[in-house]
This record gives C-alpha cells, sequence and structure tokens, in this order.
C-alpha cells in the first residue's frame, strides 16, 4: 500500500492512499516541486515513509485463542442441549448437526462425547410407539449434560439474566455506532458469544427493554433498531495510562510510542504513527464516514476509534476480522480493513492462530497476555475448563488401569443402542487440551454460526423443535 501524507510546516493537512500490488508497504516520497514556494504560498512537504509491515506474534496472545479452540466442541453441544426444552439430544438426531460441530466422518460423534465424562453423559429413553420403530429397538440413547456442568450453565444463564441492564447498555452502544442505529440480528448473532449475549438474547433482552430496541424487518432480513438511547453512553474508551517507569515526573524530550513488549518497528513507520497521534481525538459516536474525506487520516481515525470502542465491548477483547467485516457498511469502516489493523499495532494486535484471524485489543492486556478486566462470565468458564480437565485425568487413569488389564472398559455398554455411527472409534485421540497451554498451533476457530441447513432442525421425543429460527414470535428462543 503506498502512502503519500502532505502537510504544511510540521502538521498533517490531507492524506491519500494508493492502491499498490503490494498491501502492506507504505512509502513516502519528497518531491523537488513542493520545495518550491510560488506565489508567497506556504511550503508544501509531501513526506511518505516506506516499510513493510510485518506481523509479529505474541504467543501470550496467541494463547487465548488456542485455549478458546480447545473447547470449542464443548460449548457448541452445550448450546445444543439447552436449546431444547429438557436439555437432552438424542444420538441419531445429534448425527444430522456435524457441520455445526466440526465433526468430519468417519470421526464419531460418540467418541467425543466420550472424551469429556465430566461434561456429557449418556442414558436411553423409550422411543415413541410407531409403525416406523416395529423393527428397531425399544429405546435410543441420548446424551445430556451432567449435574456439574448443568449447575455451571445454570450459574452462567442466571448471570446474564441479573446483568440484563449492562448486556442492554452495551447492545445500545453497539448500535449507536451504526449510522442508521440499525443492525441486521444475523449480524448481532456473529458478536453475540463475543459480546456476552445469551443465545436467547432476542427474545428475553429485547422483550425486556422494548423502550430502548425494537426488531423491525427490512430487505435483508429482521434488523434490531434503536428507538431511545442514552446520550452519555456515547462516551468513547479513556486512553490507558502509560508507566514509562522514571524516576523523575517530567515531560519527555523526545516522542514516545507505546508499543507492546518486544515489537520493534523501522523508524518511518514509528514516525506515520506519532504524527497520526497527534491528530485531535474523534468520537465515533457522533460522526459518520461522510464528515471526513474517503481516504484522509481523520477518517483514519475514526476508523480505528471505532474498532477500538467495539473490541472494548468484548468480553475477552478480542474477536474474528471477519465479524468486523460484516459491519464495514453500518459502521462507515474501510474496504482494506485488515490492512488498516495490521497498520497500527500500537491499538491491535492480529493472531494468525485458528481458521480465521482475530485481532486483540491491546491496552486490554498487560505484558504478559493476562486480560486486565476480567468479566464474571470467564470466571465460570474457568470452571468449565477445570472439570474438563478432571476429566481428562480420568480417562488417563481408566487408560491405563486397561493397558494394566486391570478394569474393563465400559465405554461402549450401549453398543445395542442402533446408532448412525456406532461402530467407530478414534481410541486414543488427543485433543491437545493436557497441553492447552504449551501449544502453539491450532487449525480450530470458536464460532456460533450454524454452517448447515439441516442442523437448524432437531427433533426430540418424536417431535420437531426448531432451533435458530428466523421467527422471533415463537414460543422457541432463537440464538
Amino acid at each position: 500500500m503506498l502512502l503519500s501524507v502532505s502537510c504544511q510546516s510540521d502538521n498533517f493537512l490531507s492524506s491519500s492512499f494508493l492502491q499498490s500490488s503490494n498491501p502492506s508497504f507504505i512509502s513516502l516520497k519528497r518531491t523537488k516541486k513542493s520545495f518550491q514556494n510560488i506565489y508567497n504560498k506556504p511550503q508544501s512537504l509531501s513526506l511518505s515513509i516506506s516499510c513493510s509491515l510485518k506481523i509479529v506474534r505474541s504467543p501470550s496472545l496467541d494463547k487465548h485463542v488456542v485455549k478458546q479452540n480447545k473447547i470449542r466442541f464443548v460449548q457448541k453441544l452445550k448450546t445444543l442441549l439447552l436449546s431444547k426444552p429438557k436439555h437432552f439430544i438424542p444420538i441419531h438426531i445429534l448425527a444430522k448437526c456435524r457441520a455445526y460441530l466440526c465433526i468430519h466422518k468417519p470421526r464419531s460423534i460418540l467418541s467425543m462425547i466420550y472424551r469429556y465424562p465430566t461434561i456429557f453423559e449418556l442414558f436411553t429413553i423409550p422411543m415413541p410407539p410407531t409403525p416406523f420403530n416395529a423393527t428397531k429397538s425399544g429405546y435410543q440413547l441420548c446424551v445430556r449434560l451432567t449435574p456439574a456442568a448443568k449447575s455451571l450453565a445454570m450459574q452462567e444463564l442466571n448471570l446474564k439474566s441479573a446483568m440484563s441492564g449492562f448486556l442492554a447498555n452495551k447492545l445500545q452502544k453497539l448500535l449507536m455506532l451504526s449510522s442508521h442505529r440499525r443492525l441486521l440480528l444475523s449480524k448481532i448473532v456473529h458478536l453475540g458469544p463475543h459480546l456476552g449475549l445469551s443465545p436467547n438474547f432476542r427474545s428475553r433482552l429485547c422483550n425486556d427493554h422494548s423502550d430502548k430496541f425494537k426488531i423491525v424487518g427490512t430487505s435483508y432480513g429482521m434488523a434490531l433498531e434503536l428507538v431511545n438511547w442514552d446520550p452519555e453512553l456515547a462516551v468513547p474508551l479513556k486512553s490507558p495510562p502509560v508507566n514509562r517507569g522514571l524516576i523523575v515526573d517530567r515531560p519527555l524530550k523526545f516522542k514516545q510510542l507505546n508499543l507492546r513488549k518486544g515489537l520493534n518497528l523501522k523508524r518511518r513507520h514509528r514516525d506515520f504513527l506519532m504524527k497520526f497521534n497527534e491528530l485531535p481525538d474523534i468520537c465515533p459516536y457522533n460522526t459518520s464516514l461522510d464528515d471526513f474525506p474517503k481516504s484522509s487520516l481523520e477518517a483514519e481515525k475514526r476508523a480505528c476509534g471505532v474498532v477500538r470502542e467495539v473490541l472494548g465491548m468484548m468480553v475477552e477483547k478480542r474477536t474474528l476480522i471477519d465479524h468486523l467485516t460484516h459491519f464495514r457498511k453500518e459502521f462507515g469502516l474501510p474496504n482494506k480493513l485488515r490492512a488498516m489493523i495490521v497498520r497500527h499495532p500500537e491499538l491491535f494486535y492480529v493472531s494468525l492462530k485458528g481458521m480465521r484471524d482475530s485481532v486483540f485489543l491491546v491496552e486490554g492486556f498487560d505484558d504478559k497476555g493476562v486480560l486486565l478486566e476480567k468479566d464474571e462470565s470467564l470466571v465460570i468458564r474457568d470452571q468449565l475448563m477445570a472439570l474438563i480437565a478432571e476429566g481428562k485425568r480420568i480417562r488417563r487413569e481408566k487408560r491405563k488401569a486397561r493397558i494394566n488389564g486391570t478394569i474393563v472398559d465400559d465405554c461402549n455398554n450401549n453398543n445395542n443402542v442402533e446408532v448412525e455411527d456406532g461402530d467407530y472409534d478414534d481410541g486414543d485421540y488427543d485433543d491437545g487440551f493436557e497441553n492447552l497451554f504449551d501449544s502453539e498451533d491450532s487449525d480450530l476457530e470458536y464460532d456460533f454460526h450454524d454452517e448447515d441447513n439441516e442442523s437448524s432442525m432437531l427433533y426430540a421425543n418424536g417431535g420437531n423443535a426448531v432451533f435458530w429460527t428466523g421467527d422471533h414470535n415463537g414460543d422457541s428462543e432463537p440464538w
């Protein structure tokens, strides 16, 4: 990317971004004509910087992505179970949700469930007496949460219910960033888990705060519109205090750029970021993209402010870059959003872990990658991960006992039940949970997005139940 910045004296006045074949290249030129002072006009210098933007990995931040990826199956199956009235699903119906659970054949769903004995448990129920089941066994295998896991899930739901007002304010601020105070529900769903919203936020949160939100129909689908808002919420995040470790508190002789530990930039890139930070702050709530020239530094300053506000609303101060690109039009973000985020490492960090890139708000973490403000829901998630680790320990002890011939494996005591993939077992497959914080490789990505139309229909006890339906007036609790 070629960046040409024109300035008079020491102040930046305008800028223009020129497309080039290399989107990670910034160049700055000084033209001979710029030194001419014709007709007694102020001298204009065209400065530019040339540096290649390379993402410097941060293992301490990448660890958060790997940590969430390791429990993706648990989170997805838990969401499915909690979406049912009786919180259980027959295995032969769960087999239709392979795409959503990201389980590909010939891998067995049963083997995945067996890996988490402290989270899920199997049981049987009588099959409904219909002519179609005349030749099958009289019982069907089902899965549900264990009492300990269900207790944690209920604590999480109760916590989100108690935080209804706080979540409503967070959703209100998100809508205020939109130019029309309106966002498609299908897009908000992508950010739902990262914002800390419950799966049934449309039927609960919006109805509880009908004075602020309403659901309207658009040509692109159902949208959530902000009816009334509090102007006091339209306050951007405060700049974090910078502790430079100086003995004497006095003004610095030279300008400094606050970067995360271990990150070194070329001098020309640092100079550009220093000049960028000298621009006055722009409130993203009171301005729009039309207020500034399309390719100006002021427009980029506002876009960085919007991304910073959105990431500040997230529970873990991070989300997927793809999720942000869904809101380019509504939030007035540039088309090359990822390039802009990479260009500002003083504000954001891009993690390449997983199938899709994630973006972190740097100021939300300390030098060791620890989240500064920890949400209460994260405490419950840590308890869930401790429960998963306990299940891994139990399985490891049983595996050693089977090898020594001490006990007989009782995992396949339901082999007489006819299921779609009950004959396949991948045995000692390790998902890497035990080496969670030592792992540097991950090819998974945590997402609540439904990837298969068939997984939208679940059946329980012979009846049909709609999951994640678009009808917000129904009796179900859609995501």
